[in-house]
């Protein structure tokens, strides 16, 4: 996979992706080691939308650092091929083996702030993570299980909760997008 041309191709909708797909690009041709974490000002990362076969709930983890309820996700590590990391995190944080893309391109584009924390004892300086994220469909009847070192909960949340349900308000927006998308996917379906 070629994450630059993925991303070239993908078709941004409204000001902020737009805004953020520019300067996603600029910062792929210009930085580097931009694919690890080495980069302490600015790396990738990938994050997972896994919503069940109705497309009605989001599977949801509690982020332990941020104290809400997210997305699924995690930083690159050096590896391009950004699809099979978030299916790792997927895995990893959640317990859910079976997952598919429900689309083979990008979802979403996000360039994302992040507070200064501990994590495993250890300062993490304030920085800034591009997001790069994908749609899988995963049974809701499948058990799930936290990662307890990062995550203190998992659970399918219907999609009228799901904003009301995040405590970082910068990513209440980021959801409700994605709820918009899936709802416009979901209607195409039925047509």
């Amino acid at each position: 996979m070629d994450i630059k041309k993925e991303i070239l191709r993908y078709k941004a909708i409204g000001d902020q992706e737009e805004k953020d797909k520019k300067l996603v690009l600029k910062y792929l041709n210009n930085i580097e080691d931009i694919f690890s974490r080495e980069n302490e000002l600015i790396h990738f990362t990938t994050s997972a939308f896994v919503i069940n076969k109705n497309k009605n709930k989001l599977l949801m983890i509690y982020h332990n650092i941020y104290n809400s309820w997210g997305w699924i996700g995690g930083h690159a590590d050096g590896d391009e091929d950004l699809v099979n990391v978030a299916k790792k995190e997927i895995k990893e944080e959640t317990g859910i083996k079976k997952v598919k893309s429900l689309i083979n391109e990008i979802f979403s584009i996000e360039i994302l702030p992040v507070k200064g924390h501990i994590k495993n004892g250890k300062y993490v300086t304030p920085h800034i993570h591009i997001s790069i994220d994908y749609l899988f469909e995963a049974d809701e009847n499948e058990i799930i299980i936290p990662k307890e070192d990062e995550n203190s909960g998992v659970k399918w949340i219907p999609f009228e909760n799901v904003v009301d349900s995040s405590t970082e308000s910068h990513m209440k927006v980021i959801y409700q997008k994605a709820i918009d998308k899936i709802k416009i996917i979901k209607k195409n379906e039925n047509h």
